[in-house]
């Protein structure tokens, strides 16, 4: 059975679970800040800063008091990671082994950005097993040309080891990743039991609606390619199982877990003005905004200049449990 909601109540349960309407929900300090990420799953890294990095515009956003030197002390402590979600993002440690499928397709062969050079793969990890942890600028090698996106031959190499797990990054300085091997970063006891499909699917799954409250399949692999049938096959058995539901908003199918649903009958604060971060988890898939909110929204430093309606960088305004500008 399908049950109707309201737009209007799908968009309190969005917000609700993205916590966004009190910023006092995780409570304060460093805690506070590593609940945030597990809670969110990941938190989007990227190199613009207008407002602030993204990833700490999103966290001062849902926690009272956040400090940026948060993610440093967690990071050093080995509380959160850094890998790809959809993007390179902060990740919680407890959910490293659902990153292990992604870093096995790289290491046998599947290029992410480059194609991967062993000779320079060797070169950097010798440097690495030697001297210990080392960023790019210790590197002398230059880009082959001054292309936007060129790199040197060890940056990629870097990277290459990096997406492939051999490769952490324990820490930042003047946020430029620190690399150094695996076996030195990673914390004892961590969980390094490769997924099944399944259970990817699984975690995919429960995860996004913990955190978006509901969501489609299409948007809980946002990004992920191939996935499709097993992501189909996994949510009917969840279905049967009743670990969640099927809701239908605006004539549209959306996922729901049942217990999610008691949110509605609470009364949870309407948020104060927020300006949010275009990385933000709430706003990055722009249909889904669309679709749920009626916003339609895109960063426009992608769009050429001629094309702007507001300019290089505009952030989305959230008032009131509704996206107003």
């Amino acid at each position: 059975m399908t049950l109707a909601l309201p737009v209007k109540d799908a968009r309190k349960l969005v917000l609700h679970c993205q916590r966004l309407n009190n910023r006092s929900s995780f409570g304060r300090g460093e805690g506070a800040t590593l609940d945030a990420i597990e809670h969110l799953g990941y938190v989007q890294l990227d190199t613009l800063s207008v407002v602030q990095r993204a990833h700490l515009h999103t966290l001062w956003n849902r926690v009272e008091g956040f400090k940026p030197e948060h993610i440093d002390s967690l990071q050093k402590q080995g509380k959160v990671f850094e890998h790809w979600a959809h993007a390179l993002a902060i990740l919680p440690m407890k959910d490293y082994r659902f990153s292990l499928p992604m870093m096995n397709r790289i290491a046998s062969g599947e290029v992410h950005w480059f194609p991967k050079s062993s000779k320079e793969t060797d070169r950097v990890m010798r440097r690495i097993r030697a001297e210990g942890p080392l960023t790019p600028s210790d590197f002398d090698d230059k880009p082959s040309s001054k292309a936007m996106w060129a790199r040197s031959p060890s940056k990629m190499a870097l990277e290459q080891l990096f997406i492939e797990g051999e490769l952490m990054v324990p820490c930042r300085r003047n946020f430029q990743k620190v690399y150094d091997l695996r076996e030195r970063v990673l914390p004892e006891g961590v969980d390094t039991s490769v997924p099944t499909e399944t259970e990817l699917c699984q975690h995919l799954i429960s995860s996004f609606l913990r955190t978006h409250g509901l969501g489609q399949l299409k948007e809980m692999r946002y990004l992920r390619k191939g996935m499709g049938s097993t992501m189909g096959s996994t949510a009917l058995q969840m279905e049967e199982e009743g670990t969640i539901v099927q809701l239908s908003i605006a004539g549209r199918d959306y996922y729901c877990e049942p217990a999610l649903l008691e949110l509605l009958d609470t009364k949870p604060l309407r948020s104060s003005l927020r300006v949010l971060s275009p990385f933000d988890n709430a706003v990055i898939q722009r249909d889904r905004i669309k679709r749920l909110f009626n916003f339609n929204y895109q960063i426009e430093c992608y769009v050429k200049k001629e094309n702007r309606n507001y300019g290089y960088f505009c952030l989305p305004l959230l008032h009131r449990n509704r996206l107003i500008g």
